[in-house]
């Protein structure tokens, strides 16, 4: 400990924000990150943050989203409730059907409504086929890997639980997420009248709201933690959606080539963009998301209580889901599939840390990798089945979601109890 803050004071001067708690050492990753050198040295990139790189994950951590928090103190200003209305109805229905509209929700609006200089719509609607293609497999990267792996970094979960996420149950949560992800993943979702974008910023409110509330309490250790949902964990999330998305194909069989990757990464970049990540977070290529995915886990602590308490949550979701037929059958046989698939992944030490049986046996990829490498092989060369593929993939999607039944219709809706929540 007394290392840690011995090197804090060398790399922080009074011009700088103080390195939270949960930052390996300056020291340790440059131990541990000797390894990376040569690679480096291969790639002519920075792998291993230097100083400086080491005080900008620092800053990132204090840092929130500027343009949405000072829109919602300004919400908070006089009577939250009406101008919350006000937000929702430029939302909706954009900045043109308010009459004398505030200047703060124009200048909001005015900002994301302006496409960044680099977006390519090719690009996107390339990335829109691949993960329709990729059908319920998407669904399982993203939840059996991404989002249960995440729970091993416990820097990000500190706001979720205090959110109230284990009262609330995996079910909702995750019926909530795949709605979004449905939403922005839609074909013109992401227009500014399309289901995604209006979504994602509804979610970047309630981020803000959050941010607001967790900040403000006793509960809130910020010498530890930094600001809730900062810079470094929205980046990271925004990474779980690609990076990991795509190493998670990989593993199941399904090998997207360098042109649809470079789209799917170019998709995220504009989302996290949308979402309120700032630039030099978001990544463009593959191997530039992989490097800024091993700088911010410098910034992550060890699994503790809330990785266990939340992986347990998550692997009780299929008892939580109501089928018309065979119901205990069924709810069995998603839950040995799901935690099959995590401990393909994540192995049985991790597991473990998550509070999950480490015995498991990787049954389920094992059965659907070779499967899956003939099926998307095949259709490199025949065009019809790749059309095909889209249309079954998406659907398969859309089936699973609703098999949340009335929890997936909408985004984040906060109760009384949640951060977010604002009294009418």
């Amino acid at each position: 400990m007394s290392e840690h803050l011995t090197e804090l004071n060398y790399l922080n001067t009074s011009d700088k924000n103080p390195i939270p708690q949960r930052v390996k050492s300056f020291k340790h990753i440059q131990q541990q990150g000797v390894l990376l050198k040569p690679l480096s040295f291969i790639i002519k990139k920075q792998v291993i943050p230097n100083s400086s790189r080491y005080q900008q994950l620092g800053d990132g951590l204090w840092q929130g989203d500027p343009s949405m928090d000072v829109l919602v103190e300004w919400l908070f200003s006089e009577n939250p409730a009406q101008r919350k209305k006000i937000f929702e109805q430029a939302l909706q229905h954009g900045i043109s059907s308010i009459e004398d509209c505030p200047i703060e929700i124009q200048h909001f609006f005015k900002q994301i409504e302006t496409y960044p200089a680099w977006l390519d719509q090719k690009k996107m609607e390339q990335a829109l086929d691949f993960i329709a293609a990729t059908g319920i497999h998407a669904n399982y990267i993203l939840r059996d890997v991404a989002l249960m792996g995440g729970y091993l970094l416990s820097g990000l979960n500190q706001a979720l639980v205090l959110t109230g996420a284990l009262n609330k149950g995996a079910s909702r949560r995750l019926a909530e997420t795949s709605k979004w992800w449905i939403d922005c993943t839609t074909k013109n979702g992401l227009r500014r009248d399309g289901a995604g974008f209006k979504s994602t910023i509804h979610v970047r409110m309630i981020h803000s709201l959050v941010r607001r509330n967790l900040k403000k309490r006793q509960e809130w250790n910020a010498s530890a933690w930094g600001l809730p949902i900062n810079q470094i964990d929205m980046a990271a999330t925004n990474l779980a959606f690609c990076n990991l998305f795509l190493l998670g194909l990989r593993g199941i069989g399904i090998f997207p080539n360098r042109q649809e990757a470079d789209a799917v990464m170019h998709f995220w970049k504009y989302l996290g963009w949308l979402m309120g990540v700032e630039e030099k977070w978001l990544a463009e290529h593959e191997v530039d998301g992989m490097i800024l995915m091993y700088q911010f886990i410098q910034t992550q602590p060890s699994a503790d209580w809330t990785s266990k308490a939340l992986g347990y949550s998550l692997s009780q979701e299929p008892f939580e889901k109501e089928y018309q037929r065979f119901i205990k059958l069924r709810q069995q046989l998603d839950y040995h599939k799901h935690l099959s698939i995590s401990r393909y992944f994540l192995g049985s030490k991790k597991m473990e840390l998550l509070g999950l049986p480490k015995h498991i046996i990787p049954w389920y990829p094992v059965l659907l990798t070779p499967k899956n490498i003939a099926t998307f092989r095949l259709q490199r060369f025949i065009p019809i089945l790749r059309e095909k593929q889209i249309q079954r993939g998406r659907q398969e999607q859309l089936d699973y979601l609703a098999g949340f039944g009335s929890k997936g219709t909408q985004v984040i809706q906060p109760a009384k109890d949640h951060p977010a929540y604002i009294a009418n």
